[in-house]
């Protein structure tokens, strides 16, 4: 017996792994968080699998699930929003099935920042504007975020900045923000990447609250911030220049010295 710990991936069905489909399909017992996770995505259940919704359910009561299944020699799937990784609350469901002498593995998913850069056309990392994201929150009710890791710490860097469940709290982000980053900086607003309903708002750091109405972007929202969301061209990478040899190419054009 053994419980899975499946990234669902952004919202699109399409966009869970195939590791993480094949497991879904042959688990007798299914868990998933029903406030996060499509239910579209229980499509891949075999048909007499128990699924159950843990958006009601504490941690204890989760874990009474796991011991019923060890009982029963059954599999678990457990399916969480994106990436596992990424503020998945696993670690704390992982220290139980430890103490019940559960088995588990995690099996990666996509997550909603890479979704996000992926609606946006963009590329969060480009030579010589930025080779760093930054993935992080601000402090809620559930969990604390670290002074040391507070908005304002990070925006000293000017890197990319992916800013998770940043709907509620866009005054205090933006004014973090503006400590560091030029108000010109390309933001972006990403709501539900890849479900039906996704929206996408485009705009710069000075002009974000000005245009959007906060109560419209809560809940399941990220803020994109950085130079590399401005489409426009820059700096090619030279793994791809003609001139620039590595150990499987050798350089077809000789590069062009400097006087």
């Amino acid at each position: 017996m053994k419980v899975y710990f499946i990234g669902a991936g952004p919202g699109a069905i399409d966009l869970i792994t195939l590791r993480g489909m094949r497991i879904l399909q042959d688990a007798r017992m299914v868990l998933y968080a029903g406030s996060l996770v499509p239910i579209d995505l229980l499509e891949y259940c075999r048909a007499d699998a128990e699924i159950v919704d843990t958006a009601k359910l504490n941690l204890g009561e989760q874990t009474a699930y796991y011991a019923r299944a060890c009982a029963s020699n059954i599999d678990v799937a457990r399916l969480h929003s994106g990436d596992p990784s990424i503020y998945g609350a696993t670690a704390e469901q992982m220290r139980h099935l430890e103490q019940l002498g559960i088995d588990y593995e995690i099996v990666p998913g996509v997550s909603s920042f890479s979704a996000a850069a992926a609606a946006l056309g963009a590329t969060l990392t480009r030579p010589e504007v930025s080779q760093s994201i930054v993935l992080t929150r601000v402090s809620a009710r559930a969990s604390a975020v670290p002074a040391t890791e507070a908005i304002a710490q990070w925006a000293q860097h000017r890197a990319s900045m992916c800013i998770f469940l940043s709907g509620p709290h866009l005054k205090k982000i933006i004014a973090d923000l503006s400590l560091h980053y030029p108000l010109d900086t390309p933001v972006a607003l990403v709501h539900r990447v890849s479900w039906r309903d996704e929206r996408i708002h485009r705009s710069t750091l000075g002009k974000l609250l000005s245009e959007v109405r906060m109560k419209d972007w809560q809940l399941t929202t990220l803020l994109l911030v950085g130079q590399t969301l401005e489409k426009r061209s820059g700096v090619a990478s030279s793994l791809y220049a003609a001139c620039f040899t590595h150990r499987f190419r050798r350089a077809t054009v000789r590069r062009r010295r400097i006087r």
